[in-house]
């Protein structure tokens, strides 16, 4: 378990009882948590929530004593709990009714804390689109969002989780496992987290408890429970429920048929040989295993892989959708593209079990689920989709012959494809015909390249408006498709990335001018969505090196504007062990619309009008030094060589002696916030200089750094 911080452990719990009446419901626990983020799993009926609601004071203690941060909780009541810094986001939600999501947060937002509204917007964006809509009207996955945000407003020191993910469609499940990481990374906050999904437990936590019977039976390192499942059936009785994230490598159409596992003797558990009480005893492994009975598969009763389409050297355009509600218009577009010789397949998402004439029929996408097909159809409609959503996702990710995607359908089944649309590398065709192909498309699209194409009328039927749309969608597809098969001359400059605002134009075209002879300079627009991007490219491996010079997403993030990154930013570089270089650039300023979409609560602040559409304001030093903290604990990760580079004579076109944005306190306070925070050694080192982020020399020094690390002859210039 990871140490305290300061040397006394978060929380420390000690030989602690809980009785209900007669009922031992905890029996001598004993648990220290020093730092980061602790899972405790067990079965239904261990103990587990009331161990929950002993730490919050919910429930009276018959024995023991539970400490906070060295203080004794033992006489204290829920509120003044709450006060000591402990957050708690029960089993349950219990959000109130008549509130709106903006109502339930700011209700109980505090002042000066590093989680405001506007970041848990960031951190949850669907919550944002629900700030007006009531507790009652939210879906469970965005009930339990506003739960966590709730108790993340309080800034606590400690997060108590019970079942966070319990009830939750894959997609929402992984979104706050990701939270659970990120809190473990950041450091700000630990996190006690109770929970049933094993695989969620397990990836969030570097050790975890095991509960039985009312005690903790063992504390153990997170990746060996998770590698064993035997041990998993023998502490916890489970087999291969929901937390079994089925590895690519083991997916049904991956595995051949006369794989040797296949003919493995197959162990069966049973987790009590004899019916147990909650006073039992817990039951020794060596006697479980040896009740363990034995059964040798036929077999016919291997499963067999999925048919894959024979591609040839061109690939497939896979056109998805849900066959019983969109049957003429998928065939529509089909028999385009067949025409035009590119081959061609349908993939059936329809999760109403109806019978399927596509080449990919529901059952084959469904087998990909974590839980194979019970996992897509349960017979709830929510839970279905959710579940092909997921399935179809795992499914993309193990095809080598896409040569183009596409799609046509409502809000529904946007929703159903944009995941897995996403997964192919940048350069794969992919169109979404789509009736929601306006407004804000993010959530779909992310950092990847989907053409989204406005349906105009529903999608509903071949008619006047339909057919020439969905056949401009399917003649757009053949074309892209064909050429991309088409032999491309081959060029030898590798890619690398650059992050560009208007404010930082002039250093980033200097350094790529002095470089493009030899590297193929992509460039990303650093709006929230170009930032993502470009580290999506980093982690396909596309990009050979990354200049990034302008992390103003951050500010956008921390102060909640516009153009916000989202906390994995840097998490790419950081897993990718690769040279990075980095600047302040831009971090002078957040990012809102016109004018009159300014928070209220920035009324007074220094603005200016970069264009009718955009208004900058300039950061303060309390959000300099949030910035800095963030970024400082995000470069103490990587691993590879680290050069990021604190410009002092400003980091934009503003923020210069005799211009709007110069504040040289607010700067100050962001070159030593990061100074402090980061562990320079030999490897990782800020670089100070006297320059301004677009004078000539910045650039100069920043290629000479970049060459240091990527070397590379330059070519001779061509002449003239």
């Amino acid at each position: 378990m990871a140490e305290s911080r300061s040397g006394t452990p978060i929380l420390e719990v000690r030989d602690l009882h809980v009785n209900y009446g007669q009922s031992r419901a905890l029996q001598g626990v004993d648990l220290t948590l020093g730092s980061g983020v602790l899972s405790v799993v067990g079965r239904n009926g261990m103990g587990k929530t009331t161990l929950c609601k002993a730490i919050m004071g919910l429930v009276p203690t018959t024995s023991g004593s539970i400490a906070f941060n060295g203080q004794n909780l033992a006489g204290l009541s829920s509120s003044e709990i709450a006060r000591l810094g402990i957050g708690y986001v029960p089993q349950g939600r219990r959000l109130w009714k008549s509130l709106t999501v903006d109502e339930h947060l700011r209700l109980v937002a505090t002042k000066g804390g590093a989680w405001t509204p506007e970041r848990i917007y960031s951190v949850f964006p669907r919550l944002a689109e629900r700030k007006t809509n009531g507790g009652a009207q939210l879906s469970g996955g965005e009930q339990q969002m506003l739960a966590i945000g709730r108790a993340l407003l309080l800034n606590p020191k400690l997060l108590v989780m019970d079942e966070p993910t319990e009830g939750l469609a894959p997609v929402i499940v992984n979104q706050v496992a990701e939270m659970l990481v990120n809190l473990g990374r950041e450091g700000d906050i630990d996190v006690l987290v109770i929970e049933q999904n094993i695989g969620v437990a397990c990836s969030v936590a570097e050790q975890v408890a095991i509960m039985v019977n009312g005690k903790v039976n063992r504390v153990m390192d997170a990746g060996v429970l998770a590698a064993d499942r035997d041990l998993q059936q023998a502490l916890l009785g489970v087999g291969r429920h929901a937390h079994d994230e089925t590895p690519a490598s083991e997916t049904p159409e991956a595995r051949p048929a006369s794989a040797p596992e296949a003919q493995k003797i197959t162990k069966i558990y049973v987790s009590n040989p004899k019916l147990p009480t909650r006073w039992s005893a817990p039951v020794p492994i060596s006697v479980i295993r040896q009740s363990a009975r034995t059964v040798t598969p036929e077999a016919a009763a291997v499963k067999t892989a999925m048919p894959r389409v024979d591609t040839g050297r061109t690939g497939v355009v896979y056109i998805c959708g849900t066959l019983d509600t969109k049957g003429d218009e998928l065939r529509f577009m089909r028999d385009i593209i067949k025409a035009q010789g590119v081959r061609v397949a349908l993939v059936d998402l329809s999760t109403s079990g109806k019978p399927s004439g596509a080449e990919v029929p529901p059952t084959a996408v469904a087998g990909f689920h974590p839980r194979g097909s019970s996992g897509v159809f349960t017979g709830d409609r929510g839970t279905a989709v959710a579940g092909m959503t997921l399935a179809f996702e795992r499914w993309i990710a193990q095809r080598n012959d896409v040569a183009g995607l596409l799609a046509a359908g409502g809000s529904g089944g946007t929703a159903i494809v944009a995941p897995a649309f996403r997964v192919p590398p940048v350069g794969v065709p992919k169109i979404i015909v789509s009736t929601v192909a306006s407004g804000n498309t993010a959530q779909y699209i992310g950092p990847s390249d989907i053409t989204l194409m406005p349906s105009v009328a529903d999608v509903q039927g071949i008619n006047s408006i339909t057919r020439e749309v969905l056949g401009n969608a399917a003649n757009a597809m053949a074309g892209m498709a064909k050429a991309r098969s088409a032999a491309k001359p081959v060029e030898d400059k590798p890619a690398i990335g650059l992050t560009m605002f208007g404010v930082t134009t002039p250093c980033v075209q200097a350094v790529a001018a002095k470089l493009e002879a030899d590297y193929d300079c992509l460039v990303f627009h650093a709006t929230g969505t170009g930032g993502r991007a470009m580290e999506k490219l980093v982690s396909s491996g596309m990009l050979a090196g990354v200049l990034d010079l302008t992390t103003t997403e951050i500010c956008d993030m921390v102060a909640g504007g516009v153009f916000a990154a989202d906390e994995t930013r840097f998490d790419a570089m950081i897993d990718s062990g690769e040279p990075y270089i980095g600047a302040c650039g831009a971090l002078d300023m957040v990012n809102f619309n016109a004018p009159d979409t300014v928070p209220e609560r920035y009324r007074g602040r220094l603005f200016y009008e970069h264009n009718p559409q955009i208004t900058l304001m300039r950061t303060t030093v309390d959000e300099n030094i949030a910035m800095a903290k963030f970024i400082g604990e995000k470069l103490n990760q990587m691993n590879g060589p680290v050069r990021f580079f604190l410009p002092e004579g400003g980091v934009s076109a503003l923020d210069a002696p005799g211009k709007p944005f110069w504040d040289p306190a607010a700067d100050k306070a962001l070159f030593e916030t990061l100074e402090q925070t980061v562990r320079q050694t030999a490897n990782r080192q800020l670089i100070r200089v006297p320059h301004n982020i677009n004078d000539p020399a910045f650039a100069e020094l920043v290629v000479k750094t970049f060459r240091s690390f990527h070397a590379r002859p330059s070519r001779p210039a061509k002449r003239a």
